[in-house]
């Protein structure tokens, strides 16, 4: 629903079309989805063998001579393909459509404001850009005045006959011929142009500060990380591949979790009710942990430390439950 609202609020301040809107939501869902797995997971398995117990279904599925690993089957199952699902949506369906997100989402934003500009009216591009134009045909324009004072110690109005809008890494910009220009700040200028190129964006589509590693691809990562990056760089990309490859194994984990300590407290002489309540307890501090050193990885060493963490974490976790 945040991620909605965030949309929503893009939908308005950019005049985006209901379909663009759609199509970028969607393209949202992949990696909204690669976040809340392991906790719908854990809740599903939670609430089913939760129900079970209260039900008196496990003591008697128990008496017939199943164990605990027997009745834990079917959850360990459903994580185990919930895990492949997960590691396929975090290497290769969540870069991509993060890619194509914020490519579209650009394009939207920058180089499609063309959409915004309406003939006989002033329209305001940006906070201080206004432009103004008589008629509008495809990419062209005739009669064209615009004012910037975006930047207070410069402030410039431009009159031209013509223009056609291109688009440049930098976004939209406005190409004018055959006009006038006033400039004001330290020292006025008045003149005329034969041509003058006009940004109406300030976002640079690439550079460092819109380095994300989400959208990159995984073979590209893992390539890049023996490349001259910086630090910040080089723990972003670290964090990222711990989430797309360790982080399908917490399926497993919290899964694991969950039906041994609801297992194992059931088949007690004294059934624990505070069971499913210390399972959410254990699910949120192993889940907090993760999180915190994924990121907190400094190098590939750490990133294999922790892989052998999770592997003798279910360990123990299946040793406890397979125990008689």
């Amino acid at each position: 629903m945040v991620q909605i609202m965030s949309m929503m609020k893009f939908l308005m301040n950019y005049g985006v079309e209901l379909t663009n809107f759609l199509g970028l939501t969607i393209m949202m869902v992949p990696f909204i989805l690669s976040i809340i797995v392991p906790f719908v997971t854990f809740i599903a398995i939670l609430f089913v063998y939760n129900k079970m117990i209260g039900d008196n279904e496990v003591v008697v599925i128990a008496g017939a001579g199943s164990s605990p690993a027997r009745i834990a089957r079917p959850a360990l199952i459903l994580a185990g393909i919930i895990t492949i699902v997960h590691l396929v949506l975090n290497i290769w369906i969540v870069p991509t459509t993060q890619a194509k997100f914020y490519d579209t989402q650009w394009n939207l934003r920058y180089g499609l404001a063309h959409l915004k500009l309406q003939e006989g009216a002033f329209t305001e591009m940006s906070h201080g850009l206004v432009v103004y134009v008589d008629k509008v045909s495809g990419y062209d324009l005739n009669q064209v005045m615009l004012s910037d004072t975006r930047n207070d110690k410069t402030q410039l109005a431009i009159f031209a006959n013509t223009g056609k809008l291109v688009t440049t890494m930098r976004g939209l910009s406005i190409v004018m011929t055959d006009g006038s220009l006033q400039m004001r700040g330290k020292s006025d200028v008045i003149g005329t142009f034969d041509s003058f190129d006009m940004d109406l964006s300030v976002t640079e589509k690439s550079g460092a500060s819109s380095f994300r590693a989400r959208r990159m691809p995984t073979t590209y990562l893992l390539k890049v990380i023996s490349q001259n990056i910086t630090q910040k760089q080089y723990k972003t990309i670290m964090s990222e591949l711990c989430n797309r490859f360790l982080g399908p194994m917490m399926n497993l984990v919290l899964a694991l979790l969950c039906v041994t300590i609801l297992l194992r407290s059931s088949l007690l002489r004294r059934r624990a009710s505070f069971a499913p309540a210390a399972t959410v307890i254990v699910m949120s501090g192993v889940m907090a942990s993760f999180m915190s050193l994924s990121s907190m990885l400094n190098n590939v060493t750490d990133l294999v430390l922790l892989c052998f963490a999770q592997i003798i974490l279910i360990g123990g976790i299946t040793i406890l439950l397979i125990r008689k």
